[in-house]
Order: C-alpha cells, then sequence, then structure tokens
C-alpha cells in the first residue's frame, strides 16, 4: 500500500469518526461524551526502548496494585549534596513518553553527587497498565506512580518532570507522600482546556457532547476539568524553587502558554530555539542548567 493509499484510508476514518459525533451530538450526547474521554485516556503506542547508561539497578513498585518498573543509579561518591548520603532526583516523563527519554541527565547528575531515580508511568514504557484498565491512563495515575516511587526511595533533593509530568508531579506533591527542595519543569503542559478545545474541534462535536466529555473526564479523573492546571496545583503546591525550561517551536505546549506559567509561580524562565517538545531532554547545554540549579548554582542566562 502506498503513501496515497494510506493517506485516503486515514481520511475516510477521519471523517467517519467526525460523522458519528456530529450525529451523536443531536441524538446521544452523553454516550459520544464517554466516547470522546475514552479516546482522549487512551494512552499511544509505547514509545521503543532508549539507551541508558550502565549501572543502573532495576526495579518494581505497586502502584494501585499494578507494577510499575524504573532504574536507580547511584553516584560513586556519596555525600555531595547532604552529609553521609546522595541526595535523590526524580525524573518524571510526560504522555506518550518513557523514562529513558532523560537518560542525557543521569551520568551528569550522577557526576554531580546525586542518586537518579526514573520509571516508566502506568501504560508507558516497560510498566503495567494502571487501574484505568489496558491502554488508558491519566496524568493521576502517573502521579500515583511517581508517589509509589518516591516511597520506595525517599526524600527528594529535586523532580525533573517533563510535559504531563509537571502536572502529575504537583498532584503527586498535593495529594500523596511527594515532598522535594527543588521543581526543574521541561516543555510543561500547562492547562487542559485548551487541548480539550482542539481535541473537540478535530472530531467535530458540539456543546451538548462537550458538556458530557468534561463530566466524563471529572469522573474519570476525580479531578475538576478546571483544575487539571499547572498553575492551580501549583498554588495548592506551595512556594517550591522552580526553574522553567521552554522551546519556542515546541508544537506540543505553547510557548506562550509557558511563559504565563512560569510569570504566575514567578520561576526563572529558560527559552530554547529549535529543539520542540523532545529533543531538548538531551541538549547539552539543558542538561547543564538542570544539573547547576539542582545544584543550586543560580541559571544566569535566560536563552541556552
Amino acid at each position: 500500500m502506498d503513501w496515497a493509499q494510506k493517506s485516503t484510508i486515514v481520511r475516510l476514518r477521519n471523517a467517519a469518526t467526525r460523522a458519528v459525533f456530529r450525529y451523536g451530538e443531536h441524538v446521544a450526547p452523553g454516550r459520544t461524551g464517554r466516547l470522546a474521554r475514552d479516546l482522549w485516556f487512551t494512552a499511544p503506542p509505547r514509545m521503543p526502548a532508549l539507551p541508558v547508561p550502565d549501572g543502573g539497578a532495576p526495579f518494581e513498585v505497586d502502584a494501585q496494585g499494578h507494577v510499575v518498573r524504573g532504574a536507580v543509579w547511584e553516584p560513586a561518591v556519596t555525600g555531595a549534596p547532604e552529609e553521609g548520603s546522595p541526595g535523590t532526583v526524580y525524573l518524571v516523563h510526560g504522555w506518550g513518553g518513557r523514562g529513558a527519554q532523560f537518560g542525557a541527565m543521569v551520568e551528569p547528575l550522577l557526576a554531580a553527587g546525586f542518586r537518579v531515580v526514573l520509571f516508566d508511568a502506568p501504560s508507558h514504557g516497560d510498566s503495567e497498565h494502571g487501574v484505568a484498565g489496558r491502554r488508558r491512563t491519566s496524568g493521576l495515575e502517573f502521579a500515583h506512580a511517581l508517589d509509589a516511587v518516591f516511597c520506595r526511595f525517599g526524600p527528594a533533593e529535586a523532580v525533573v518532570a517533563h510535559s504531563l509530568g509537571t502536572i502529575a508531579t504537583y498532584l503527586a506533591l498535593r495529594f500523596g507522600w511527594l515532598g522535594t527542595d527543588r521543581l526543574v519543569l521541561v516543555a510543561p503542559m500547562v492547562e487542559s482546556q485548551s487541548l480539550f478545545d482542539a481535541f473537540q474541534a478535530s472530531l467535530g462535536f458540539g456543546p451538548r457532547t462537550r458538556r458530557a466529555f468534561d463530566r466524563a473526564v471529572d469522573d474519570f479523573v476525580g479531578i475538576a476539568v478546571s483544575e487539571f492546571d499547572a498553575r492551580v496545583q501549583a498554588e495548592y503546591a506551595g512556594p517550591v524553587p522552580t526553574l522553567v525550561i521552554a522551546d519556542r517551536d515546541d508544537r506540543q505546549t505553547p510557548y506562550a502558554d509557558v511563559e504565563d506559567f512560569a510569570r504566575s509561580i514567578r520561576a526563572p524562565l529558560l527559552t530554547t530555539d529549535g529543539l520542540g517538545h523532545r529533543k531538548i531532554l538531551r541538549d547539552a547545554a539543558v542538561v547543564k542548567a538542570v544539573v547547576d540549579f539542582v545544584r543550586e548554582e543560580q541559571v544566569l542566562d535566560a536563552t541556552a
């Protein structure tokens, strides 16, 4: 099958899906709202394995009755951040990602004297699905997974979160046992409303289905849609020294939203160009800025 044939099939499927939602808007908005909710929370195909530095010890923890898998690296020399024991840095990936995306940060953090912990969220990477079932998950399940990993390895010197990992981290700070001295938020997902708006436009459903969708999301996650916002969750978490890093060319987390978020929490914003949403995690200048901030060294430049 050639590309033109594949494109035609995709267009036909999209047209059929939109027809279903347009019809459901008039005859069964509750049902189509729940269908839209299920589509929204369907996890993408798992990202293939990525290389990580040698020396990581694999681990498993139980999160809400399901297995979450990750790896931990111990520094060669302890006592750098805290006399007698290394500080722990947790690395939290986003939607469609996996812990190994942070591979470029592991060795620099180890060299700075930190223990490094990364993991795969439910329905991602090598972890099992969570309570939502196969191929479905949410930011709240991410948060429960982070909390379970935290309970295994103890107090955090810092949490470095990417994309949806930002809200998951804030939820863990709000509802779980997680506590941290510092936060680094890379390409943070700021809020859900604009994403829901774009999702609604792509499926073509109207206001009745949208109201049903919002209710179904509230029921599924257990948190009001209006609160699925990093600015709101940051207020619940309280003041934590935070560095925000974003790229102007990121197509998944609009730069203007990140600017507003950084301003709202009074955090320094480190800006890059041309790295997009994922390459930013392995850029050498970004990695250095993350390590310097975690080590409590001031980030002087606003642009990487």
